[in-house]
Protein backbone atom coordinates (compact mmCIF):
# COMPACT_ATOMS: atom_id res chain seq x y z
CA UNK A 1 0.00 0.00 0.00
CA UNK A 2 2.53 2.62 1.04
CA UNK A 3 4.83 1.22 -2.02
CA UNK A 4 1.71 1.90 -4.71
CA UNK A 5 1.34 5.59 -2.53
CA UNK A 6 4.81 6.42 -3.34
CA UNK A 7 4.76 4.97 -6.58
CA UNK A 8 1.55 7.68 -7.22
CA UNK A 9 3.70 10.42 -5.96
CA UNK A 10 6.82 10.11 -7.48
CA UNK A 11 4.71 9.48 -10.88
CA UNK A 12 3.13 13.14 -10.20
CA UNK A 13 6.00 14.66 -9.65
CA UNK A 14 7.43 13.45 -12.29
CA UNK A 15 4.26 14.80 -14.37
CA UNK A 16 4.80 17.77 -12.85
CA UNK A 17 8.70 18.35 -13.71
CA UNK A 18 7.56 17.26 -17.75
CA UNK A 19 4.70 19.75 -17.23
CA UNK A 20 7.10 22.06 -16.08
CA UNK A 21 10.22 21.69 -18.61
CA UNK A 22 7.78 21.26 -21.47
CA UNK A 23 6.07 24.41 -20.79
CA UNK A 24 6.56 26.56 -23.55
CA UNK A 25 7.40 30.51 -24.27
CA UNK A 26 6.08 31.79 -27.26
CA UNK A 27 7.17 34.94 -28.32
CA UNK A 28 5.60 34.48 -31.90
CA UNK A 29 3.90 31.83 -34.53
CA UNK A 30 7.38 30.74 -35.69
CA UNK A 31 9.76 31.30 -32.30
CA UNK A 32 9.00 29.37 -29.65
CA UNK A 33 11.15 27.67 -26.80
CA UNK A 34 10.30 25.51 -23.67
CA UNK A 35 11.99 25.59 -20.23
CA UNK A 36 13.88 22.60 -20.84
CA UNK A 37 15.60 24.26 -23.90
CA UNK A 38 16.83 26.98 -21.51
CA UNK A 39 18.30 24.96 -18.96
CA UNK A 40 20.05 23.08 -21.82
CA UNK A 41 21.29 26.48 -23.64
CA UNK A 42 22.17 28.24 -19.88
CA UNK A 43 24.07 24.50 -18.80
CA UNK A 44 26.17 24.65 -22.28
CA UNK A 45 26.91 28.15 -21.95
CA UNK A 46 28.39 27.64 -18.36
CA UNK A 47 30.24 24.40 -19.38
CA UNK A 48 31.55 26.41 -21.99
CA UNK A 49 32.88 29.67 -19.79
CA UNK A 50 34.28 26.67 -17.60
CA UNK A 51 36.08 24.98 -20.41
CA UNK A 52 37.52 28.61 -22.11
CA UNK A 53 38.87 29.66 -18.77
CA UNK A 54 40.94 26.59 -18.56
CA UNK A 55 42.18 26.99 -22.32
CA UNK A 56 42.94 31.11 -21.45
CA UNK A 57 45.11 29.94 -18.52
CA UNK A 58 47.12 27.35 -20.07
CA UNK A 59 47.61 29.79 -23.33
CA UNK A 60 48.40 32.48 -21.00
CA UNK A 61 50.36 31.09 -18.27
CA UNK A 62 53.96 31.78 -19.87
CA UNK A 63 53.46 35.15 -21.43
CA UNK A 64 54.70 38.33 -19.92
CA UNK A 65 52.26 40.37 -17.89
CA UNK A 66 51.40 43.21 -20.91
CA UNK A 67 50.90 40.47 -22.93
CA UNK A 68 48.78 38.57 -21.26
CA UNK A 69 46.53 41.55 -20.58
CA UNK A 70 46.10 42.19 -24.37
CA UNK A 71 45.08 38.63 -25.09
CA UNK A 72 43.12 38.68 -22.40
CA UNK A 73 41.03 41.71 -23.94
CA UNK A 74 40.90 39.78 -27.19
CA UNK A 75 40.24 36.75 -26.05
CA UNK A 76 37.13 38.68 -24.34
CA UNK A 77 35.67 39.40 -27.50
CA UNK A 78 36.03 35.78 -29.21
CA UNK A 79 34.50 34.12 -26.30
CA UNK A 80 31.33 36.31 -26.73
CA UNK A 81 31.63 34.86 -30.18
CA UNK A 82 31.70 31.31 -29.04
CA UNK A 83 28.65 31.99 -26.62
CA UNK A 84 26.69 33.40 -29.26
CA UNK A 85 27.36 30.12 -32.07
CA UNK A 86 26.51 28.24 -29.20
CA UNK A 87 23.50 29.61 -27.79
CA UNK A 88 22.30 29.76 -31.69
CA UNK A 89 22.98 25.90 -31.86
CA UNK A 90 21.26 25.60 -28.32
CA UNK A 91 17.71 27.02 -29.70
CA UNK A 92 18.16 25.45 -33.03
CA UNK A 93 18.08 21.91 -31.23
CA UNK A 94 15.62 23.04 -28.73
CA UNK A 95 13.13 23.44 -31.39
CA UNK A 96 13.43 27.03 -31.95
CA UNK A 97 13.48 28.09 -35.87
CA UNK A 98 16.60 30.12 -36.24
CA UNK A 99 15.60 31.07 -39.37
CA UNK A 100 12.59 32.88 -38.22
CA UNK A 101 14.52 34.41 -35.81
CA UNK A 102 17.28 35.94 -38.06
CA UNK A 103 14.29 36.99 -40.85
CA UNK A 104 12.67 38.79 -38.00
CA UNK A 105 15.71 40.63 -37.45
CA UNK A 106 17.40 40.62 -41.02
CA UNK A 107 16.40 44.79 -41.10
CA UNK A 108 17.79 45.61 -37.60
CA UNK A 109 21.13 43.48 -38.04
CA UNK A 110 21.30 45.18 -41.17
CA UNK A 111 21.37 49.00 -39.92
CA UNK A 112 23.70 47.49 -36.98
CA UNK A 113 25.82 45.92 -39.00
CA UNK A 114 26.06 49.41 -41.68
CA UNK A 115 26.36 51.60 -38.36
CA UNK A 116 28.88 49.27 -36.68
CA UNK A 117 30.95 48.33 -39.74
CA UNK A 118 34.01 50.80 -38.54
CA UNK A 119 34.29 49.52 -35.51
CA UNK A 120 34.45 46.00 -36.54
CA UNK A 121 37.14 47.47 -39.04
CA UNK A 122 38.74 48.92 -36.17
CA UNK A 123 38.83 45.66 -33.54
CA UNK A 124 39.44 43.39 -36.48
CA UNK A 125 42.79 45.33 -37.02
CA UNK A 126 43.79 45.97 -33.21
CA UNK A 127 43.65 41.82 -32.92
CA UNK A 128 46.24 42.09 -35.94
CA UNK A 129 48.12 44.47 -33.92
CA UNK A 130 48.35 42.83 -30.93
CA UNK A 131 48.76 39.44 -32.30
CA UNK A 132 51.75 40.52 -34.96
CA UNK A 133 53.49 42.64 -32.56
CA UNK A 134 54.64 45.32 -35.33
CA UNK A 135 53.47 48.16 -32.72
CA UNK A 136 54.87 48.55 -29.38
CA UNK A 137 54.10 51.03 -26.48
CA UNK A 138 56.70 53.78 -26.61
CA UNK A 139 57.76 53.31 -30.24
CA UNK A 140 58.00 56.43 -32.03
CA UNK A 141 55.28 55.88 -35.01
CA UNK A 142 54.54 57.86 -37.89
CA UNK A 143 50.96 57.59 -39.66
CA UNK A 144 49.59 60.54 -42.52
CA UNK A 145 52.44 62.35 -41.83
CA UNK A 146 51.81 62.66 -37.87
CA UNK A 147 54.53 61.45 -35.38
CA UNK A 148 54.24 60.49 -32.07
CA UNK A 149 55.51 57.95 -28.88
CA UNK A 150 52.62 55.17 -28.61
CA UNK A 151 51.47 55.77 -24.95
CA UNK A 152 48.93 52.91 -25.31
CA UNK A 153 47.42 50.67 -27.67
CA UNK A 154 43.85 49.64 -26.97
CA UNK A 155 41.66 47.07 -29.53
CA UNK A 156 39.69 49.79 -31.42
CA UNK A 157 42.13 52.83 -30.73
CA UNK A 158 46.03 53.48 -30.29
CA UNK A 159 47.02 56.63 -28.10
CA UNK A 160 50.15 58.49 -28.99
CA UNK A 161 51.53 61.52 -27.80
CA UNK A 162 53.13 64.15 -29.93
CA UNK A 163 56.42 66.28 -29.61
CA UNK A 164 53.95 69.34 -29.16
CA UNK A 165 52.59 67.07 -25.83
CA UNK A 166 49.02 66.67 -27.95
CA UNK A 167 47.92 63.05 -27.60
CA UNK A 168 46.38 61.52 -31.24
CA UNK A 169 43.86 59.35 -30.73
CA UNK A 170 44.20 56.75 -34.07
CA UNK A 171 42.02 54.24 -35.34
CA UNK A 172 43.26 50.70 -35.50
CA UNK A 173 41.72 50.33 -39.50
CA UNK A 174 44.49 52.78 -40.58
CA UNK A 175 47.40 51.12 -39.95
CA UNK A 176 45.56 48.61 -42.58
CA UNK A 177 45.07 51.06 -44.75
CA UNK A 178 47.97 53.56 -45.07
CA UNK A 179 51.85 53.14 -44.46
CA UNK A 180 52.75 53.05 -41.31
CA UNK A 181 56.66 54.31 -40.59
CA UNK A 182 58.12 52.47 -37.25
CA UNK A 183 61.32 54.74 -35.83
CA UNK A 184 62.35 52.36 -33.57
CA UNK A 185 61.44 49.48 -34.83
CA UNK A 186 64.84 48.59 -35.05
CA UNK A 187 66.10 49.90 -31.51
CA UNK A 188 65.84 53.53 -30.66
CA UNK A 189 68.75 54.53 -32.41
CA UNK A 190 67.74 56.67 -35.61
CA UNK A 191 69.81 58.06 -38.52
CA UNK A 192 68.47 61.55 -39.09
CA UNK A 193 69.99 64.78 -41.43
CA UNK A 194 69.82 68.53 -43.18
CA UNK A 195 70.13 69.23 -45.96
CA UNK A 196 72.09 72.98 -47.22
CA UNK A 197 72.79 73.86 -50.33
CA UNK A 198 75.95 76.26 -51.17
CA UNK A 199 76.74 78.56 -54.12
CA UNK A 200 79.03 76.99 -57.42
CA UNK A 201 82.85 77.87 -56.60
CA UNK A 202 82.40 77.05 -53.04
CA UNK A 203 85.62 75.28 -51.01
CA UNK A 204 83.39 71.29 -51.00
CA UNK A 205 86.58 70.46 -48.45
CA UNK A 206 85.58 73.37 -46.33
CA UNK A 207 82.01 72.83 -46.41
CA UNK A 208 82.73 68.98 -45.21
CA UNK A 209 85.14 70.72 -42.50
CA UNK A 210 82.20 72.93 -41.27
CA UNK A 211 79.41 70.47 -41.51
CA UNK A 212 81.41 68.11 -39.29
CA UNK A 213 82.16 69.91 -36.84
CA UNK A 214 78.82 71.48 -36.22
CA UNK A 215 76.89 67.95 -36.07
CA UNK A 216 79.92 66.65 -34.05
CA UNK A 217 79.47 69.58 -31.33
CA UNK A 218 75.76 68.49 -30.74
CA UNK A 219 74.97 67.17 -27.31
CA UNK A 220 72.66 64.85 -28.82
CA UNK A 221 74.23 63.85 -31.72
CA UNK A 222 75.88 60.41 -30.94
CA UNK A 223 79.99 59.54 -31.74
CA UNK A 224 79.15 56.07 -32.72
CA UNK A 225 78.40 55.96 -35.62
CA UNK A 226 79.55 59.09 -36.26
CA UNK A 227 78.36 61.78 -38.67
CA UNK A 228 79.07 62.12 -42.27
CA UNK A 229 78.27 64.34 -44.94
CA UNK A 230 77.24 63.62 -48.23
CA UNK A 231 77.71 65.34 -51.35
CA UNK A 232 74.18 64.55 -53.10
CA UNK A 233 74.13 66.68 -56.27
CA UNK A 234 75.14 69.24 -58.29
CA UNK A 235 71.59 71.24 -58.70
CA UNK A 236 70.56 73.85 -60.90
CA UNK A 237 72.12 76.74 -58.60
CA UNK A 238 73.73 75.36 -56.02
CA UNK A 239 76.08 72.16 -54.71
CA UNK A 240 74.24 70.22 -52.61
CA UNK A 241 75.12 68.55 -49.39
CA UNK A 242 73.95 66.77 -46.53
CA UNK A 243 75.05 66.00 -43.46
CA UNK A 244 73.33 62.77 -41.75
CA UNK A 245 73.89 62.13 -37.54
CA UNK A 246 72.62 59.50 -35.36
CA UNK A 247 70.13 60.31 -32.33
CA UNK A 248 69.44 57.89 -29.33
CA UNK A 249 65.92 59.87 -29.39
CA UNK A 250 64.65 61.06 -32.64
CA UNK A 251 60.84 62.25 -31.06
CA UNK A 252 63.00 64.96 -30.51
CA UNK A 253 64.99 65.60 -33.82
CA UNK A 254 63.04 68.90 -35.10
CA UNK A 255 65.14 70.74 -32.15
CA UNK A 256 68.52 68.75 -32.99
CA UNK A 257 68.01 70.12 -36.64
CA UNK A 258 66.61 73.55 -35.67
CA UNK A 259 70.42 73.79 -33.80
CA UNK A 260 72.50 72.94 -36.77
CA UNK A 261 70.68 74.73 -38.93
CA UNK A 262 71.51 77.78 -36.82
CA UNK A 263 74.67 76.89 -36.21
CA UNK A 264 75.29 76.51 -40.20
CA UNK A 265 73.95 79.73 -41.09
CA UNK A 266 76.69 81.07 -38.39
CA UNK A 267 79.77 79.14 -39.37
CA UNK A 268 78.61 79.88 -43.60
CA UNK A 269 78.39 83.48 -42.61
CA UNK A 270 81.78 83.66 -40.71
CA UNK A 271 83.73 81.68 -43.76
CA UNK A 272 82.08 83.69 -46.49
CA UNK A 273 80.00 80.65 -47.88
CA UNK A 274 77.24 81.79 -49.77
CA UNK A 275 74.14 79.96 -49.62
CA UNK A 276 72.22 80.86 -52.77
CA UNK A 277 68.44 81.32 -54.05
CA UNK A 278 67.16 80.46 -58.04
CA UNK A 279 67.42 83.67 -59.75
CA UNK A 280 65.49 83.79 -63.05
CA UNK A 281 65.82 86.44 -66.15
CA UNK A 282 62.57 87.69 -67.62
CA UNK A 283 62.65 89.21 -71.10
CA UNK A 284 60.09 91.67 -71.91
CA UNK A 285 59.49 92.00 -75.80
CA UNK A 286 57.37 95.26 -76.90
CA UNK A 287 55.32 94.44 -79.64
CA UNK A 288 54.22 97.03 -82.36
CA UNK A 289 50.79 97.24 -82.47
CA UNK A 290 49.83 98.27 -86.22
CA UNK A 291 46.90 100.34 -87.29
CA UNK A 292 44.15 98.96 -88.46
Amino acid sequence: MIQDTLEQVKDTITEEANNVLDYTFTISKEISITVKGLILITLALVLASILLKYIRRFLTRKLPVNDKQKFVTVFTYLRGFVFLIIFLIGMHFSGVNVTAVFAASAALLIGVGLALQTLFQDIISGIFILVDQSVHVGDIIELEGKVGRVLEIRLRTTRAVTIDNKVLVIPNHLYLTNILFNWTENGTETREFVDVGVAYGSDVELIREILLQIAKAQPKVLEHPEPKVLFTDFADSSLNFRISFSLNDSFDVRFTQSNIRFEIDKAFRENNVTIPFPQRDVHVYAQKLEPK
